[in-house]
């Protein structure tokens, strides 16, 4: 067994207890596969990341990302997360504002703004694409998934941005945060369209947040997600397809979490060339070390 410094986090959270818990793993270099998924399973975080050093030139650090079940390509609080935790363990510093991260998705940027608590860093996230426009009254499957969600003015969408979400607006933010998922049938069209589950969102006029958003996860477990940098970086790409993003000057805040006992905050931003940051706070909650 070695001893490795081991961190837990808060994702998107200005306060501890507020945002999507995450561990790090620095100093992973000598576990294999098994022992990272292990690692993973034990800590029953949502992800787990893995610090090694870089290979590919001109990346910052490189890392793997495991949930409790699998190795997961690419996540954005885990991105962000690690991140964190690499600047304030002095393994890299941004070269002009950023930090570049490698892993399963490539090498991908990270933008470091402020120092200490109120540092903000956000991921630049894969290109995201439109795979279809649902069609709910010719679609079961779709319709069933939405039958608790009352209907907001844009069409759902199923968008690809790393990973595969069913976008759906939501008619007002008393509907969504009242909605009772059906579990069943958003593991069934999970399963049918290959996607995560459904990313549900309303806007929010007079709040300090822009949109809410619940991310329904239907397979390979069922569960609602804390806080979810790459689903709301997938609902940014789709907004701005359409001329619909909220907030001013192409950045907005995301309300998330508030039903399963968080209650996160993210920051998204779409820059000029099209591309989506998500990001936002981290703080750390646990600093020490794993023997395995």
């Amino acid at each position: 067994m070695t001893l490795r410094r081991y961190v837990q986090l808060d994702v998107f959270a200005d306060r501890p207890g507020a945002g999507n818990p995450l561990a790090v793993v620095l100093d992973a270099a000598g576990l294999d596969d098994a022992a990272m998924q292990a690692i993973a399973r034990w800590t029953r975080l949502p992800e787990t990341t893995f610090v090694f050093a870089p290979t590919q030139p001109g990346a910052s650090y490189a890392v793997r990302m495991f949930s409790p079940r699998r190795e997961v390509p690419f996540a954005g609080h885990p991105s962000v997360g690690t991140a964190h935790v690499v600047l304030d363990a002095g393994l890299a510093s941004p070269v002009d504002g950023l930090l570049m991260q490698e892993g399963a998705a490539g090498v991908l940027p990270l933008r470091v703004d402020g120092e200490g608590a109120s540092r903000t860093i956000a991921v630049r996230t894969p290109r995201a694409h439109v795979v279809k426009i649902g069609e709910p009254a010719s679609d079961d499957v779709l319709r069933a998934a939405l039958a608790t969600l009352p209907a907001g003015d844009l069409p759902p969408a199923l968008v690809d941005g790393g990973r595969r979400w069913w976008l759906a607006e939501v008619r007002d933010e008393a509907a969504l945060r009242g909605a009772i998922p059906d579990w069943e049938a958003i593991g069934a069209l999970a399963r049918a369209s290959e996607s995560m589950g459904v990313c549900a969102y309303a806007r929010t006029p007079g709040q300090p947040y822009d949109l809410a958003v619940r991310a329904f996860v239907g397979t390979p477990a069922a569960f609602e997600d804390a806080a979810s940098g790459a689903a709301n970086a997938t609902l940014a790409a789709w907004l701005a397809s359409r001329d619909a993003l909220p907030g001013r000057d192409r950045r907005y805040i995301v309300s998330q979490g508030r039903e399963v006992g968080y209650d996160a905050r993210l920051q998204l931003r779409v820059d000029d060339a099209g591309d989506v940051w998500s990001g936002g706070h981290v703080r750390t909650i646990v600093t020490g070390e794993i023997d395995w």
